[in-house]
């Protein structure tokens, strides 16, 4: 029996996010393959053990299910690829580009795929975007900090709010479009591509309160699209996945202009959410893999 870790909470804003995610693993691992032992880092940071690495070492796989700052942005999967320990999830240099939406726009810039207008906020810059626009921090997930702005006093007001959570913004434009995902599981060789399926937030867009606390936003699986978008939007995410060298999972988000049949990236999430209403696992339930199937697949194929 395969002795795994599980490490959530952790110091960024996620903290509670990862916590529901924890909470959804513990009742669903399959008890009868993996002997289950868990490691909550707390706001401040501390890990409650002296020797981490040692502490670490112990397990035959780690799956940290810490999103957001110093869970899913390279750190901590750098500290386990230097031990040469186990664990579920992106590598370390994936994760950091993927977490990092500045560089992670300019690889989708270099694969000629269309995205949003948009800037990275620099002192000289200069916002050339007509309103509406979304304002949000480069290193940060779960729409945490991201503000809807419709003028000048508006944008100033939303460019303070996500430097509370990180010193690079990103400016796009906001379109009217909706709001579609595909999940990507890998099974040893093979990738399992799932249908797509479609956000509807309860607000204008899916901010943070739309996501975790609205309980009228709606996960729609599977999506009411054309399918040819599907396929296209599916064709994408297994090429993103290949280019990007990511492992085990990741959600890949998508806008789809209904109007002009469009499809523009988003945004690719290493560690998507894991909790009871997460689309990733819902999406993979839909293809008929169970929640505990799905935590099995990812520990037997950690690397």
């Amino acid at each position: 029996m395969k002795k795994v870790l599980l490490i959530y909470g952790g110091n960024s804003s996620e903290n509670n996010v990862s916590k529901l995610s924890a909470k959804s693993i513990i009742e669903n691992i399959d008890k009868e393959k993996f002997k289950l032992y868990q490691l909550e880092i707390t706001k401040d940071n501390d890990w409650k053990t002296k020797n981490i690495i040692k502490y670490l070492k112990k397990f035959d796989v780690i799956f940290p299910i810490i999103h957001g700052k110093n869970g899913e942005d390279g750190k901590l999967q750098g500290m386990l690829d230097l031990f040469n320990i186990k664990y579920v999830g992106a590598k370390t240099t994936a994760s950091a580009l993927c977490m990092d939406k500045e560089y992670m726009k300019d690889v989708f810039k270099s694969l000629n795929m269309p995205q949003a207008p948009y800037i990275v906020l620099k002192e000289e810059s200069k916002i050339n975007i007509p309103f509406p626009l979304i304002v949000k921090p480069a290193n940060s997930g779960s729409s945490i900090g991201m503000t809807k702005v419709n003028n000048k006093e508006e944008l100033n007001e939303a460019i303070e709010i996500a430097k509370k959570y990180d010193n690079k913004i990103i400016i796009e434009k906001f379109m009217q479009i909706r709001e579609l995902e595909c999940s990507v599981l890998e099974d040893k060789d093979n990738l399992i591509i799932s249908d797509i399926g479609e956000i509807k937030p309860a607000k204008e867009f899916y901010d943070y309160e739309a996501k975790y606390e609205n309980k009228h936003s709606q996960t729609i699986i599977p999506a009411d699209i054309p399918e040819e978008i599907k396929k296209e939007i599916k064709e994408i995410s297994k090429l993103l996945f290949i280019k990007f060298d990511l492992k085990g999972l990741s959600r890949i988000d998508f806008f789809y202009d209904e109007t002009n049949k469009k499809v523009f990236i988003n945004e690719i999430n290493t560690l998507p959410g894991f909790t009871k209403i997460s689309m990733y696992p819902k999406l993979l339930i839909n293809e008929g893999i169970t929640y505990k199937e799905i935590i099995t697949k990812l520990l037997e194929n950690a690397t």
